[in-house]
């Protein structure tokens, strides 16, 4: 089953995503983009939430986030208006944390991300031995200067349009929106993240996931 179906904390994990934004009145349509073929989503489960939903979901991130963009405009969205992009994986998001970053960005020309700094050391791994057993290092980056991209990422829909258009034609698929508004030369603002809306990727997350969402956000 795919992960934003688990169920964490009683709900599925989808559901603590779709609640924050339900509580931020600033929106005016929250739209679900899933897979033509997704057999899993049952909006019942979600009952009382305001929503929509389009099966427009593409091969890649880059593809579902452009045909969710088209999708839009049947909601009388336009190119002017700003459109906020978030994992369902992510469901440690609160309405505190997209307010703050919609207060941040509400006026910037460009647009921006949440995001946290680097703290661990990072280390850049050789490449790989056929003979050698595991990675091993080949040197350590300086982590002065790196942020951990978060979503949500809020851009106007006619210029995240235009980039992903570019960075398409240029044959790049890229894994966030802020690299494709860095493709067409501009420079997204970071906001300041939270480490509650972490990615769930590992098989351990889900136990985090379920600590976190278990008790009241702050």
């Amino acid at each position: 089953m795919p992960k934003q179906y688990r169920i964490v904390a009683g709900r599925d994990l989808l559901h603590y995503t779709l609640a924050a934004f339900d509580a931020c009145n600033e929106f005016s349509q929250t739209l679900v983009v899933i897979a033509p073929d997704d057999n899993h989503f049952d909006a019942r489960r979600f009952g009382g939430l305001r929503f929509a939903v389009r099966r427009c979901g593409g091969a890649s991130r880059q593809a579902s986030v452009y045909n969710g963009l088209a999708a839009l405009a049947e909601f009388g969205a336009t190119d002017d208006d700003w459109v906020l992009v978030h994992d369902a994986a992510r469901p440690g998001i609160t309405p505190a944390l997209i307010r703050a970053l919609v207060e941040s960005l509400r006026d910037d020309p460009v647009g921006g991300i949440m995001a946290l700094p680097v703290a661990d050391t990072l280390k850049r791994v050789a490449p790989k031995d056929p003979a050698a057993p595991g990675a091993h290092i080949a040197r350590t980056e300086s982590r002065d200067g790196l942020w951990q991209a978060q979503t949500p990422q809020m851009f106007r829909i006619g210029m995240l349009r235009t980039a992903i258009e570019r960075a398409r034609q240029d044959g790049h698929d890229l894994t966030d929106e802020a690299s494709a508004i860095e493709w067409l030369g501009h420079a997204p603002r970071l906001v300041q993240g939270s480490l509650r809306n972490f990615k769930v990727t590992y098989p351990e997350d889900f136990a985090l996931a379920e600590a976190i969402l278990s008790r009241p956000a702050e």
